[in-house]
């Protein structure tokens, strides 16, 4: 017991105790409102695990799968690993710190800047790819910078690692890998292209990343077409027109921005340039970043070793002056990152109550909340339009969701209502294909009047999507009719090739 009490008194103790709180903090607030549609996709994939989806790789899926063993269809349960995972990216902080020279108030500074930040805050309340990205991502920064320190090559295979499962996550690792591959060429960390550690380094994320790779050839590459669908959708309605201003405002934080550029002054300069490589590396990757167009929180996972080295760079400069404007000048600025701290869990962590003047505020901030509204009474309105048939017409009725989020509600709430499974042409559930019943009277949701009647002989509205809350949301204000249909035009072979979408 005297050992473990020793352990969190250290200065490493002391971080993890911060990270258990923050994991804490995260469970309990966790259960708010309901499922998000990307979390409804990534809920009917864990059920149909394979070595790659349209919208992602296998880990956050498999991670799903994991939860759903573990803790069922909880809400809560189902958010474990995204608020581990942005613990965890704290940690890492602050260790990172530790392992340029920070004390420990050095530490939990960049710690705490880090777990404030925006991105961090969203993504440890719901589960995305994006947790998982960012802590591989930071991992490797991490790794990185102990590579360098202790001059150990084996360290390469640590990194090999978590860029295989940064692959394996979401392929935006790949900016990230690329880009501290050019600051190896641009830096004396060159001398590691002789060092068979880093080729081994290099095979063992690839053969972590191969299976994906076998799966995406063996589907004609997907995950392409999935990907140049979005970046002409996102451009077309002006998605990245805010890549720059969010940086401060998504990934980091104004009162935290001080420390980014310390940080990488302190990369570039201090140390007779040991960490050359790290400033390049989040140079070169932030470019890619920018020129390929993508959105803000790409670069998120690049930002935490930026804090941790302005945190020591920002101590190591008031060590340099009189006491009390050392004080003075840490005062200010833990006051603004508490304050910011607060107004941040007041707008983006979900404890607002549904209507209140907060959850207004935060709702026309970000509509991430607004997505996790009103999935239970989608169902609920589907099964009265189904209960409204015949019972021997029933046993021949088939439901067609409009998106993935419609197709993962239904099929997570409609079995306890009796619906039958429902068929999906949006990413991966179009691979796992239409009602083997070949249904002709077919509930569709997720699409207008007059799109359905193009494909079906006749149509008409049978009843309302909405929420009880009367939130304004995609659904209840884009998709608020469920069509009844009867008699597709064609056979449902060929409407299966013809309606594939992305999203």
């Amino acid at each position: 017991m005297s050992r473990m009490l020793r352990f969190f008194r250290s200065d490493v103790g002391v971080l993890v105790l911060l990270t258990i709180a923050l994991f804490i903090f995260h469970v309990a607030t966790n259960g708010q409102y309901g499922f998000h549609r990307d979390e409804l996709q990534t809920l009917d994939d864990a059920r149909h695990l394979d070595w790659g989806f349209v919208a992602y790789p296998l880990i956050t899926p498999l991670l799903g799968r994991i939860e759903l063993i573990v803790f069922g269809t909880s809400l809560v349960g189902f958010r474990v690993f995204s608020a581990l995972a942005v613990s965890l990216v704290m940690l890492l902080t602050g260790l990172i710190a530790r392992e340029l020279g920070g004390n420990r108030h050095i530490q939990i500074l960049a710690a705490i800047a880090s777990a404030v930040a925006p991105i961090s805050l969203v993504q440890g309340a719901v589960l995305q790819y994006v947790s998982f990205d960012y802590l591989w991502g930071v991992a490797v920064t991490y790794c990185m910078i102990r590579l360098l320190n202790s001059n150990r090559p084996r360290w390469w295979l640590v990194i090999g690692i978590f860029i295989g499962l940064g692959m394996e996550t979401r392929y935006t690792m790949g900016f990230l890998a690329l880009g501290l591959a050019i600051a190896l060429f641009l830096t004396p960390a060159r001398r590691y292209l002789r060092c068979h550690w880093l080729w081994l380094g290099f095979a063992i994320s690839i053969l972590l990343f191969l299976p994906n790779m076998i799966w995406q050839i063996r589907h004609h590459f997907p995950s392409l077409e999935f990907l140049s669908y979005l970046h002409a959708r996102d451009l077309r309605q002006g998605r990245y027109s805010g890549f720059y201003r969010e940086q401060l405002l998504v990934n980091v934080s104004v009162v935290t921005a001080p420390l980014v550029i310390f940080g990488l002054w302190y990369y570039f300069i201090a140390q007779t340039g040991r960490y050359r490589m790290l400033a390049w590396t989040f140079v070169i990757t932030f470019l890619l970043f920018a020129i390929a167009g993508a959105r803000s929180y790409y670069t998120a996972p690049i930002y935490p070793m930026l804090l941790a080295s302005g945190s020591v760079a920002l101590g190591e400069w008031l060590g340099r002056l009189r006491p009390l404007w050392s004080r003075l000048i840490y005062a200010v600025q833990w006051s603004a990152i508490g304050v910011n701290a607060v107004l941040c869990v007041l707008l983006i962590i979900p404890v607002a109550p549904i209507g209140s003047r907060i959850w207004q505020v935060s709702s026309k901030l970000s509509d991430q909340y607004r997505e996790e509204i009103g999935w239970p009474d989608l169902a609920r309105a589907v099964a009265r339009t189904y209960r409204s048939l015949p019972a021997e017409e029933q046993r021949q009725t088939g439901i067609l969701a409009g998106n993935y989020g419609e197709a993962g509600a239904l099929n997570l709430y409609g079995p306890d209502l009796g619906l039958p499974h429902a068929m999906g042409v949006t990413n991966s559930f179009w691979y796992r294909g239409y009602d083997p019943r070949l249904p002709q009277t077919v509930i569709v949701v997720g699409s207008d009047l007059e799109q359905a009647s193009k494909v079906f002989e006749s149509c008409a509205v049978a009843g309302t999507n909405g929420n009880r809350f009367g939130i304004e949301n995609e659904e209840s204000v884009y998709h608020r009719d469920i069509l009844l249909c009867r008699n597709l035009r064609m056979s449902w072979e060929d409407f299966w090739k013809t309606h594939r979408r992305f999203g």
